[in-house]
Formats: structure tokens, sequence, C-alpha cells
């Protein structure tokens, strides 16, 4: 997305955690404690992966997008589908992303990405000509840009 910035990635946190897991100093149910929330969140708001669980092996990851902002008011801390991230960032100055990969079957969890999103990321340009498209129904608010979830930094 065009206005992503300030970059989080915790895929070291990731694999430390997995490997403790594999040498048995971490049992699996400890890293297998989705909320209820969390698994009806990625049910319902998710965006599936081709990366299968690595605790169960049975399914596939879902990606859950939770946004928070002082801007975002009640919706605060509520998951968002990846579509709906870049018609938010063109619309709100700045709020932040967080992203939880979730295995549906075991309820392993584990937060993979933080990013901050919003207008407050764009140059003067861009963000005169997104206002030249939205006020002239252009559609500049419909644009998404290329998802960071494109298995770059995913092993």
């Amino acid at each position: 997305m065009r206005t992503q910035r300030q970059v989080v990635d915790y895929s070291l946190q990731r694999r430390a955690v997995l490997r403790d897991v594999k040498n048995g100093r971490i049992g699996t149910l400890e890293v297998c404690d989705a909320s209820p929330y969390l698994r009806n969140a990625a049910t319902f708001h998710g965006e599936p992966t081709d990366e299968r669980c690595p605790i169960c092996r049975r399914d596939n990851l879902t990606l859950v997008h939770y946004v928070y902002g002082d801007e975002l008011k009640q919706s605060a801390g509520q998951a968002r589908k990846l579509a709906e991230l870049p018609v938010l960032a063109m619309t709100l100055r700045e709020f932040q992303v967080f992203v939880v990969e979730v295995c549906r079957s075991c309820a392993w969890n584990h937060l993979i990405e933080r990013f901050v999103l919003g207008r407050d990321g764009l140059s003067t340009e861009e963000m005169l000509h997104t206002d030249v498209m939205v006020s002239s129904g252009g559609g500049g608010s419909h644009r998404t840009g290329q998802s960071s979830h494109s298995g770059e930094g995913r092993r």
C-alpha cells in the first residue's frame, strides 16, 4: 500500500517460538491459545494464505488485520479485511495495523507484522492528486496498492 510505513516484522520472534516448540521448551498448548474472538475474526474477516500451520499441518493459516487509531473511535481494535485498508488509508490521517496469523484448526496464532497507514504518509503532490481524484469522483479512494503479504519475508 502506498502509505505503508514504520513496518515491524516479527518473523525472527516467530521462528524462535517455533524452534522452542520443536525442541520441547514450550508446549503446544502454550502457543495454540487463540481466543474465540480471534478465531471468529479469522473466519469472517481473515485472508487465507497458502502456508500450512507450522504446528498441526492440518489447515492453512489465515491472516487477520486489526486496526487501531484515534480517528477510528469506536471501531478501533476491530478486524478488517485487507481490501478495506486502502480505503481507510485514504480517509484517515494515521492508524496502525497489526497482522496476526491464525490456524483455525489448532488455534496457533502469532503477531507477524505491524505497520502504519494513512494520508500522513503521502507527499504533498500525492495528496493533491488524491484530493482531486476524490472530489471529481475519479475513485481515488478506491485504489488498492500492492500488499506487503505477497510472501516476501515469509518462509
